[in-house]
């Protein structure tokens, strides 16, 4: 079957993986508020009224695990997906996880009771672990160093579609008769899963995956599809494929890696960055917002239609501001996106508290007879909570959404990728899982001071990306093992973090041929040098 080559087609078929996580984060929460959907799974006596009946839906901790469910299954698979991904390829494992979901799909819309939903909603979490990890893994190896960052943050530009448009999806069928309010919805995002298994079959392999394996022939033409647009003579071509065989003879000559060296003083730099800038991701606050916002906007007094389509805004909002990020990512860098977002969120996740604290009113029984809603604010303050929430989105969608899929895949050599990303991609889903649990129950019992909770976590991010996340952005991915083994850095850590800078304008010279005659700075004896220098 004939591959193609056009790195933006490769990633914007890869990338509905990362779509397939957003439609199921509006499926639930756009549904969960639903009376349809409250008597359907109904655990208690009260709330609104459905086919005559009065129901208040599951508990708030059963609500709590059937959201976490598919971050719990998400776990599993991307802890795992590393292992497949190195045996049988970035490609094969990525078409597997949509065969997944496509099963997880017809199990959750068939759904009979809220145990067979749990199970369903695990097995859309492997897929969704399997491609979260995998997908950027497959694009940062396949994509030219001067685009690789809007390439792979495109993956959160697919979550942020995918999102929208299942809640416009689920919005339109609430207003269906019976259990098809949530069925059709549910049923529906197989269609994106049977759209990425077919399109990944006319892409090709990872070149950098091929040559792990000695496929050289495979991987020089992948290469020349990509990178060289067919011109078998493409200087920037032949510069990356020897900077390719050059840190695999390296790596070889190391012992073989596995996931417990991941901890040992070389590697466990590299490794505690990856886990926290996705355990940041997920502190930020913005799961809040994505899974419980009809929670929040109810505590603001709305309900109905209204609810619904004043929670969308923020959906449209995640979609817009993401695209700032992709059109200028590489030439902004990695590190400034991550400190001006921490700290914007953490300013509207204190002033959501401020205002819940000293306007709200407690509603013992919940608002609606919603339970998690327990507090209910009215007039300037009202519209105040839904401004800041859309405002929380606004500067999380062009900064950490995006650069916390770009980063992980960037930080490690190619021995060691596939693994590393799948690791810190699992610790996403372990803290997803764990919020996804956690929030219900919070908002009962704790009330505003959740806010206050993930606005301390923003100010401790913003200090630990300074210190110690160091710039990526314009680098080739086999150039930034220098940045941590730099022998005149600090042991362990290499070049500190805030001397670190971005070389997207440099690259961009190189892949066009400009420069390529001068003679390298990063020779093969450097690189042996920095890698064996660096050893333990």
């Amino acid at each position: 079957m004939k591959k193609f080559g056009n790195v933006y087609l490769i990633s914007a078929i890869a990338i509905i993986g990362g779509g397939l996580f957003g439609f199921d984060i509006s499926s639930m929460s756009a549904i969960i508020t639903s009376p349809a959907y409250l008597c359907y799974f109904n655990q208690g006596p009260n709330g609104p009224t459905f086919n005559n009946q009065s129901c208040s839906g599951p508990r708030s901790s059963t609500q709590g695990g059937i959201t976490a469910s598919m971050a719990g299954g998400s776990w599993i698979a991307s802890l795992g997906s590393g292992f497949f991904s190195d045996k049988f390829g970035r490609r094969t494992v990525i078409m597997a996880g949509a065969v997944i979901w496509i099963i997880g799909c017809i199990i959750v819309s068939a759904t009979q009771n809220i145990a067979m939903l749990i199970v369903g909603r695990i097995i859309n979490g492997i897929c969704v672990g399997i491609c979260s990890a995998q997908v950027p893994v497959y694009i940062s190896e396949i994509a030219p160093p001067s685009k690789r960052g809007r390439l792979v943050g495109a993956q959160q530009w697919a979550i942020t579609w995918g999102i929208c448009i299942m809640f416009y999806i689920s919005y339109g069928c609430s207003f269906l008769d019976g259990t098809s309010a949530f069925r059709i919805p549910w049923a529906l995002q197989m269609i994106p899963a049977i759209a990425l298994m077919s399109g990944m079959l006319i892409l090709p392999e990872s070149p950098r995956w091929l040559a792990s394996k000695d496929r050289w022939e495979e991987c020089e033409a992948v290469l020349i599809l990509t990178h060289g647009k067919g011109d078998p003579y493409s200087p920037w071509v032949a510069r990356e494929f020897q900077e390719i065989r050059e840190w695999v003879e390296i790596e070889r000559r190391s012992k073989q890696i596995t996931y417990i060296d991941l901890f040992k003083p070389r590697y466990l730099n590299r490794t505690h960055i990856g886990i926290f800038i996705q355990v940041w991701s997920q502190l930020t606050g913005i799961n809040v917002m994505m899974y419980y916002i009809g929670y929040i906007f109810t505590m603001a007094g709305l309900s109905g239609n209204n609810l619904l389509l004043t929670s969308s805004i923020q959906y449209v909002i995640n979609v817009v501001m993401t695209i700032p990020a992709l059109i200028w990512i590489d030439r902004i860098g990695r590190r400034p996106t991550l400190l001006v977002g921490s700290i914007l969120m953490s300013i509207f996740l204190f002033a959501n508290a401020a205002i819940f604290a000293t306007q709200g009113v407690p509603v013992p029984d919940g608002v609606n007879g919603i339970k998690e809603a327990s507090l209910k604010v009215s007039g300037p303050a009202s519209k105040a909570i839904i401004a800041c929430s859309y405002l929380l989105v606004a500067s999380y969608a062009p900064t950490w959404g995006p650069v916390s899929w770009i980063y992980p895949p960037e930080l490690y050599p190619n021995q060691l990728r596939g693994k590393a990303v799948a690791l810190s991609t699992s610790a996403n889903w372990a803290f997803n899982f764990a919020l996804g649990y956690f929030v219900p129950p919070a908002f009962v019992n704790i009330t505003w001071k959740t806010y206050i909770l993930f606005g301390v976590f923003c100010i401790l991010m913003t200090i630990h990306v300074y210190f110690l996340f160091p710039e990526t952005a314009g680098k080739p991915l086999e150039e930034v093992t220098e940045i941590f083994e730099d022998p005149n850095g600090p042991k362990w850590i290499g070049t500190p973090a805030w001397r670190t800078k971005n070389y997207t304008s440099t690259v961009e010279k190189m892949e066009h041929g400009e420069g390529l005659e001068k003679p390298r700075s990063n020779s093969f004896e450097r690189k042996e040098s920095v890698c064996v220098g660096r050893q333990v």
